[in-house]
């Protein structure tokens, strides 16, 4: 029986509904930024939570980005993306700003990539396939942060490529080049393990 219990997929909002929100939170109307955090807070927290690997960090991240938008709402623009988007980015600024201050950054270790085997499983064969869903937690914390972002941010959340990019920073070519490395990654961790087990 498998122990991983896949996330939930997170609220799509539609950005008229947010924006109504964030236009009445500028109002000053604190409600709004009640509902605002109702329905955002936990997909923002549940992706500090697997980028960062901190539950700490990644409750004062989920707060930093719902400060951010409380006290400068005006920086939400509905027409750049979603509000899950903007608060997830700010989020991930703030863990940024604790890795750096801890000095936990990863380096971007690409040179190995090609000693990696394709891989041919998706993420949701593979987990089929380790049963110990601590194992699969252990290999997503291992990966460097550019690839585990990649992979909570699309794989976990189901969220689009181009919402994903967004909150990654970077091109969807990139992010999908991320993507792919983070695959092969886990797949080679998973599978190491699985052979150690056997």
């Amino acid at each position: 029986m498998m122990l991983f219990v896949p996330w939930n997929r997170p609220h799509r909002l539609a950005a008229v509904d947010s924006a109504v929100l964030v236009a009445r939170l500028a109002e000053g109307e604190a409600a709004a930024l009640d509902e605002l955090y109702r329905r955002e807070a936990g997909p923002v927290y549940r992706y500090a939570l697997a980028l960062g690997g901190n539950a700490s960090w990644a409750a004062d991240a989920t707060q930093e980005a719902f400060v951010a938008l409380a006290s400068r709402p005006q920086g939400f623009d509905a027409a750049r993306g979603t509000l899950g988007a903007y608060l997830a980015g700010v989020a991930r600024h703030a863990l940024a700003a604790q890795w750096r201050a801890q000095r936990q950054e990863t380096p971007l270790d690409e040179g190995d990539d090609d000693a990696l085997e394709a891989a041919a499983l998706s993420p949701e064969q593979l987990l089929v396939q380790v049963q110990d869903g601590a194992q699969v937690w252990s290999a997503l914390r291992r990966l460097p942060p550019p690839f585990r972002e990649a992979l909570v941010l699309v794989d976990l959340q189901e969220r689009p490529y181009a919402e994903a990019a967004q909150i990654a920073g970077v091109e969807i070519n990139t992010l999908r080049t991320r993507l792919h490395r983070a695959r092969q990654k886990l797949a080679a961790q998973l599978g190491a393990a699985g052979g150690s087990r056997g």
